[in-house]
């Protein structure tokens, strides 16, 4: 879970914050309804499915030239990753632990939670290290909030031998969290910052309110060659900092944002590439977010819950069977679609509706150009 942006000192409070968010977060779990991928439709096409053998789950993650690094292409195994969550206490390392064995047996990258408080207090850093420690040979994302020094970049990226570094901007959640920050001026030169000083090529990442048009627009103006939309919809930061404030102030904000199928769907040209999280509760998610343009997209909620409230031993072993079942499931659902890759899924025809469509048809989006993809001429 995400919270820090500027340097502070860690105490017991700093760290009961974090395993609070892990309960909270939990907690919404259980109240996972509708979202608007359930406003996402594609049109059946009875005669053109695929056999599911020749399924290439595979995707190629390519992306832009960066401040310090060439334009480059990651392939991952799976259309789908764990995201960042959690670290930095005795609880989230047994958590962290548990994630990294399930992503190391299974392939998936991993991102983590914010490391800002082990960059603040080394004893706090064994919660981010296990990652590495446990999945040594896979893909790691390390993860910093906007507005921390440049410097933290490489040491961030250090203490996980990190292949990326996501850096997180969370302007709702900072409004609604008692300690949070108000200042936001700074951030877009913040981000070119960290991407300037980081070894590695940085992904920005939304907690759960989406990365409008404009703000795709101005990272990829400071070089940001990646971007993960983190749509609303899944893990409710507002909420979460809601729930820790004794009159409860800010519920006024309830569904703020835009969801991830909002945000990929309203992309610009020329956007950084795109990842999609937020509200991913099933392998038919992620092949939705998939054929609105996302090219890999991230799980949290439904993963942590495999993995149990305090990551006793046996979380990897639940972890595995699930991802495993997620595989097979997405490979089915493609061959069902008639994708043999990622790519094929972008010539399906998708129907919108309710408030995605209502958003989408206000910002100017096709929608009988989205109904229609599969009679486009392919490129």
């Amino acid at each position: 879970m995400h919270s820090e942006t500027a340097p502070q000192a860690i105490d017991g409070s700093r760290a009961a914050r974090k395993d609070e968010h892990v309960d909270l977060a939990l907690g919404q779990q259980g109240d996972a309804g509708r979202n608007e991928f359930d406003d996402l439709d594609f049109v059946h096409q009875a005669l053109d499915g695929v056999d599911a053998e020749r399924v290439d789950l595979g995707v190629g993650i390519a992306f832009g030239a960066g401040p310090q690094h060439a334009a480059g292409r990651w392939r991952w195994e799976t259309p789908f990753y764990v995201n960042g969550m959690t670290g930095g206490t005795e609880r989230t390392t047994r958590i962290n632990r548990e994630l990294a064995i399930a992503a190391r047996e299974t392939g998936l990258p991993m991102a983590c939670g914010s490391v800002s408080v082990a960059l603040d207090e080394p004893d706090a850093a064994r919660g981010f290290s296990v990652i590495r420690d446990e999945n040594p040979d896979g893909f790691v994302m390390a993860n910093l909030g906007v507005g921390r020094p440049a410097s933290d970049a490489p040491r961030a990226v250090e203490l996980l031998g990190a292949n990326a570094l996501q850096v997180h901007v969370n302007a709702v959640q900072e409004t609604a969290m008692p300690e949070g920050s108000r200042d936001f001026s700074s951030w877009i030169a913040s981000i070119e910052q960290l991407a300037a000083a980081s070894p590695v090529p940085v992904i920005v990442k939304e907690v759960g309110f989406g990365l409008s048009r404009s703000a795709l627009r101005h990272l990829s103006e400071i070089g940001v060659g990646i971007a993960d939309v983190g749509g609303r919809g899944g893990t409710d930061f507002l909420k979460i900092e809601n729930a820790r404030r004794p009159a409860g102030e800010y519920a006024m904000l309830a569904g703020f944002g835009q969801s991830a199928l909002a945000c990929l769907l309203d992309a610009p040209q020329g956007a950084p590439a795109l990842l999609a999280s937020g509200g991913v509760r099933s392998p038919f998610d992620v092949v939705k977010a998939l054929a609105a343009g996302a090219q890999a997209v991230g799980v949290a909620g439904a993963f942590l819950a495999a993995i149990g409230r305090n990551g006793e031993p046996g979380g990897a072993e639940r972890l595995i069977a699930l991802v495993n079942d997620w595989k097979l499931r997405t490979r089915a659902v493609y061959a069902l679609l008639g994708a043999a890759t990622r790519d094929d899924l972008l010539a399906t025809d998708l129907i919108l509706r309710g408030r995605l469509r209502e958003f989408c048809a206000d910002r100017g989006v096709d929608l009988s150009a989205l109904a229609l993809r599969s009679e486009a001429p392919r490129p």
